[in-house]
């Protein structure tokens, strides 16, 4: 109370008509005020956000109740910032209360996460998402690899929603989806203007349900339908068979939380096989964690050496190293990448063409070269923000433009009607060249 009446009290003395000097005087008491009553806040929110981090996981009993508008208490409703009037979003609000021809149903936390998300879009980031917080719960089961849905990584190209890739034995790869394919329409819904997340929402659904996609697939002029049924994702991370000549056939499929220890078991299966050669699949692999690419990287990179350049919102450039465990970079390898490689997969094959100078084959990758950042929020929600950029160890940056292979070889869609897979017939070529060179 007494800091309201201190500002009060400044407020009043400024439109007295007090001398010129005095009042500017005062105004800049004022903004002193401001700044130091916005630093405190700060400090309380900073603080508030370590508990409820700290309290994650335990029950709410306040968390996805519904609000209804007419009840809801609205804080922090003034503005901190005078350079935004942020009095428009609270002008806005009050007439939907006031005017809103369903105000009496409308739900005041919907409305929130619903603002959230606006903000968000206009940022023209596709990768910065809001989640609720069942969102946020079903975003922590695809990282954690089991999830129920059709099994297929989305993103964003030219503004379409595009299928990056289809995870491997999912739903979505049995059904005929591939790396490129532009989804239209969600059942009888258009694409066009939904966001990924609001896109996965549709897709997304309880085991043994259907849903039918408008498919366009890449360098065709007539659009199919699929539908698919969807069942539990419960995918490996990584897997390792062996071929002729004892050549590893290692396919890496996402990079999700347990991917360094599955492909840990692969790279000792490799070893105890004495394999002379690896062919390293990244087809199809649309990401996921930073971190696990640099751990995998690790063990088949020098120690020491450049896996990936982080650029801030600065400019700077951040150097992220392997950090030891090479077990493989002694072994001869070739890697195989498509437009389903993407993101943490991009940044894999970047780091060994660029330091043990590897050979790529297939086709161009996605292009997705930002760096999201998950961060809880009260109530069990989450936003995902992009928060850098990243280069391949020679400062190339890939957003949009992808990552080409050294040989290129290409798909067809006979080929995938026939089950032929060219690019590992090349990359089992090459890697028997390295193996048996020709004297």
């Amino acid at each position: 109370m007494e800091l309201e009446n201190f500002e009060e009290k400044i407020k009043q003395e400024i439109t007295e008509g007090k001398e010129k000097e005095e009042k500017e005087n005062m105004e800049k008491n004022l903004h002193l005020f401001k700044r130091y009553s916005y630093f405190l806040v700060v400090i309380f929110l900073v603080a508030g956000s370590f508990f409820l981090g700290y309290k994650k996981g335990q029950p709410n009993v306040s968390d996805n109740k519904n609000v209804p508008l007419e009840k809801a208490i609205i804080e922090n409703k003034a503005s901190q910032n005078e350079e935004v009037d942020f009095s428009l979003f609270w002008k806005v609000w009050d007439l939907v209360k006031e005017k809103h021809v369903e105000r009496n149903s409308l739900d005041a936390q919907k409305m929130v996460y619903g603002a959230i998300n606006g903000m968000l879009s206009a940022t023209s980031d596709p990768y910065s998402s809001f989640f609720n917080p069942e969102e946020s719960k079903m975003f922590s089961e695809d990282i954690a690899g089991s999830f129920d849905g059709i099994g297929a990584e989305l993103g964003m190209k030219d503004k379409i929603l595009t299928v990056i890739a289809p995870l491997d034995g999912s739903p979505a790869q049995k059904a005929g989806i591939r790396s490129g394919d532009k989804i239209l329409k969600i059942d009888e819904k258009s694409s066009l203007e939904l966001s990924i997340d609001q896109a996965v929402d549709l897709i997304r659904g309880k085991k043994g349900t259907q849903v039918k996609l408008t498919i366009l697939h890449d360098g065709e002029q007539e659009t199919v339908e699929i539908n698919v049924i969807r069942d539990t994702i419960k995918l490996d991370s990584a897997k390792v068979e062996f071929k002729d000549d004892d050549i590893a056939y290692l396919k890496i499929i996402k990079f999700s939380d347990d991917v360094d220890v599955q492909f840990d078991s692969a790279m000792n299966k490799i070893i105890a096989q004495q394999s002379k050669g690896i062919i390293l699949d990244l087809r199809d692999n649309p990401g996921g964690l930073l971190d696990k690419s640099i751990k995998v990287a690790s063990r088949m990179i020098a120690k020491g050496s450049v896996v990936v350049l982080e650029e801030n919102n600065a400019g700077k450039k951040n150097s992220l190293y392997t950090i030891g465990g090479d077990k493989l970079s002694s072994i001869p390898m070739v890697v195989l990448i498509n437009e389903g490689s993407a993101s943490a997969s991009e940044i894999l094959a970047g780091a060994l063409k660029d330091d043990r100078g590897l050979t790529l084959i297939g086709e161009k990758t996605f292009g997705k070269g930002s760096v999201q950042q998950l961060m809880d929020l009260p109530g069990g929600s989450s936003v995902k923000i992009t928060v850098a950029k990243w280069l391949t160890p020679k400062g190339d940056y890939i957003m949009e433009k992808g990552i080409s292979p050294d040989i290129e070889v290409e798909m067809t869609n006979d080929d995938y009607k026939n089950e032929r897979d060219p690019q590992l017939d090349k990359a089992m070529e090459i890697i028997k060249e390295k193996i048996h060179p020709v004297k």
